[in-house]
Order: structure tokens, then sequence, then C-alpha cells
């Protein structure tokens, strides 16, 4: 039994933060400076009225209008985010029950971020592949804007908030190839969320020290920016090779490349050292930002919206990134 995308679909929050008016808050930097330094013109932001399961449900409730998806027929529901409700329940079986989906479905968490729709699309690919389900509803909604601190330039200049829904059926064509998985927990601490769980759980002393920024109550993400690029530098050529190697393909077979849009820097470099041509590469980091697991949704929508991905292309994704995680396939339309 085989498994294919049916449809992709994601949903931004209202407000919009362009770079003039991240000049505003950082005057030290002009617009064009912004812009130079990160490859990024705006980046939205959502507010606690409108957190990521709620992104999630806006996202779905657009597949269900712009595709022929029946939510009675839904067998699996798989959410994706770093910022679920709650430690328990589940955030996926909530919204089960708010998307008005059947009650005999599995419906589970998976708390990834770069790498989390590869994961996620991997982990349908398997539901169907196995006879659990024939039609696995994925979502995604992340919020990192909650976890930047207002006076961190480079996390509020790259990251932006948004959701996504993906629609994955069984199919009598094989067209999600094999999987490549990676995990390397030694790089935990250069990109991880502080103040947050259980671990090392917000106290008063925290929220008194950065009063100055509302308290901080969902954490502080830290990244060491210099670690995380080596590791994209080294790793995603390899994962590349790796998910080629796996499905008999080579680097001229590929149509489009879709990688995690982690930044203007990463991307540019891993282009560069694969030798991808500019039209055979995906690049939305400028009007979307890193959207963490929703990158990847964004720039298979926006290929597919602009005639990049079209019937017979080879489409390889890659996500990589906090955890340190990696995984990919190969997408045959």
């Amino acid at each position: 039994m085989e498994a294919s995308i049916k449809h992709i679909t994601y949903y931004l929050p209202p407000k919009i933060i362009s770079n003039k008016d991240l000049s505003k808050v950082f005057p030290e930097f002009t617009p064009a400076q912004i812009f130079k330094k990160t490859g990024v013109k705006k980046r939205t932001h959502t507010s606690v009225d409108c957190i990521g399961s709620d992104m999630a449900f806006h996202a779905a409730q657009k597949l269900f209008t712009e595709s022929e998806i029946d939510r009675e027929e839904i067998d699996f529901l798989i959410y994706v985010t770093e910022g679920l409700d709650y430690k328990a329940p589940a955030t996926a079986v909530i919204l089960q029950d708010r998307l008005g989906l059947s009650m005999n479905i599995g419906a589970i968490d998976v708390p990834l971020g770069c790498s989390g729709f590869t994961h996620a699309l991997g982990l349908a690919k398997m539901v169907i592949s196995s006879g659990q389900g024939k039609d696995v509803l994925l979502l995604f909604g992340d919020t990192p804007s909650f976890v930047s601190h207002p006076k961190d330039f480079v996390l509020r200049s790259l990251f932006s908030d948004a959701g996504a829904a993906v629609w994955v059926s069984l199919s009598d064509i094989p067209s999600i190839g094999h999987f490549v998985y990676g995990s390397d927990g030694s790089g935990a601490e250069n990109l991880f969320v502080d103040q947050s769980s259980t671990r090392n759980p917000l106290d008063q002393k925290w929220l008194d020290n950065n009063e100055d920024a509302n308290g901080m109550l969902y954490g502080q993400m830290k990244m060491d920016g210099l670690e995380v690029f080596t590791f994209s530098l080294q790793r995603v050529p390899i994962l590349v090779n790796d998910i080629l190697k796996k499905n008999k393909l080579s680097f001229e077979d590929i149509d489009l490349f879709v990688f995690h849009q982690a930044s203007d820097i990463i991307l540019k470099s891993v282009q560069r050292k694969l030798k991808i041509p500019d039209d055979r590469m995906a690049y939305y980091i400028e009007d979307f930002g890193n959207t963490v697991s929703v990158s990847i949704p964004i720039a298979l929508s926006e290929s597919i919206k602009e005639g990049r991905v079209k019937k017979g292309s080879k489409v390889l994704v890659a996500g990589f990134g906090i955890g340190y995680s990696w995984s990919g396939t190969v997408l045959y339309y």
C-alpha cells in the first residue's frame, strides 16, 4: 500500500512585522541592513489569543474547504509543534474534537521543530503502508515569537509564527519515497527553550529577571548560531546524498530541492556546497521567515502554486535543526 500527499495549505496570522517595524525596535539597524543580515523582508507574529493549535485549526479548516477530503474518513491525526497547549492531554486529541473528527481515530503529538514535517510525513506513510489507516491529517503550528526575547535581534528578525495542514492518503502510485532519519542529542543545548518544562521549570526569579519582557512566560529560546550553522553545513549535504542513495536516484533526477527554510545564510551555503542551480532550489524565507515545522509545507505549497512542481516532478524534501534532528525523502508528482 502506497501513500501520497493530496493537498497542502497553510495559515498565517494577520500581524506582519516588516523590517521597517523591526528597525524601530532595533534603531542601530536600518531596514536595508536588516534585510542584508537576514535575507528576510517580513515575518508574521501571532498573539496568545491564537496559539499554535489555533493556527493549525485554521489551516485544517482551509484544507477542508480547498480539497475533497471528508473529515469523517480521517483515520489518524498527527499534530507537530514545539508549543503544546498543555503537558497533558495531547493537543492532537483536543484538535480531534474541535475539528469534529471521528472518535475512532488515532491522535498524537510530535514535539519536533525544524524536521517535524518530514518526520510526520514518514509517520503518515507508516500508518498507511501498514494498513492502519487510509487518510492521515497532518497539522502544524509553531509560535517561536512566544519564546524569542524582545531584545534578541537575531531571533526576532528570523522567526515567524504559522500553521499548516497536509492531507496524506492511500494511493495506487508510489508518491512518497524512502525516508532517511537522524538524531544527535549532543547538540541539544545549541538550540533549546530554557525555563520551559520539567527539567528546568519556570520560577519566580526568572519572571522577575525578565520583567521587561513580560516575564517570558513560555520560556526563552537560546541559539548558538555558529554551532547551528556548522551542523547544517555538515549534515545537510550528507542527508541529501543519503536520500538520493536510498531512493536510487542521482542529483540530476531531482527537479526541486525543498529544504527547511532555516536562514538565508544556511540555505545559500548549502546550495553552494551542493551546487544546486537557482531554478531547482526552493527559497521562500524572504517573505515568510523561519516558520519552524511549517516552513516546508509553505515552500511546497508556494512551489506548486508557481508551477515549479507539476506532474512528473521529483522533489527532494529535507528537514533539519533543533535536537539535533534531521530527516527527508523524495516526493513523486
